[in-house]
């Protein structure tokens, strides 16, 4: 479970992320919350200024949430680091405004390698997912 530190500490490092901080005005501000097994989830609502196609999330959109949520998985390990592969299957179009939800998991662990799985869930539906490599930066950096 996430202590205090390590929440201030992945605030201080990420205020002007574009996907979750809070010091970036053009933030999508997403709160991840820790589950039970280790997992972290969140949920987001799009709007007309991400989409791709007309009334589509863009692909893009989607693959930075899917990213996003495993780094905070590792985030929740007092672990950061960033991606080094990214594999997204998108399964089927996204409506822009939906409200989907986010989960990740960390699956193999040999530090400073991370192995970790995404998916994004629009009413009980798999709409896309993504597996994952990521290094942890040196020293935090």
């Amino acid at each position: 479970m996430i202590t205090e530190n390590v929440e201030r500490n992945v605030k201080k490092t990420h205020t002007q992320c574009i996907m979750c901080g809070d010091s970036n005005p053009m933030s999508l501000r997403l709160i991840f919350d820790p589950g039970a097994s280790g997992d972290v989830s969140a949920s987001f609502k799009g709007n007309s200024l991400l989409q791709g196609y007309s009334g589509i999330l863009h692909g893009g959109v989607i693959s930075a949430l899917l990213d996003s949520a495993m780094a905070h998985c590792l985030f929740y390990r007092n672990i950061e680091a960033v991606t080094g592969e990214l594999c997204i299957r998108f399964v089927a179009s996204v409506p822009y405004d939906a409200n989907v939800t986010l989960r990740a998991w960390l699956v193999a662990a040999t530090p400073p390698l991370y192995q970790l799985k995404a998916e994004l869930v629009n009413a009980g539906t798999l709409m896309a997912s993504a597996e994952a490599k990521f290094i942890q930066k040196p020293n935090g950096n």
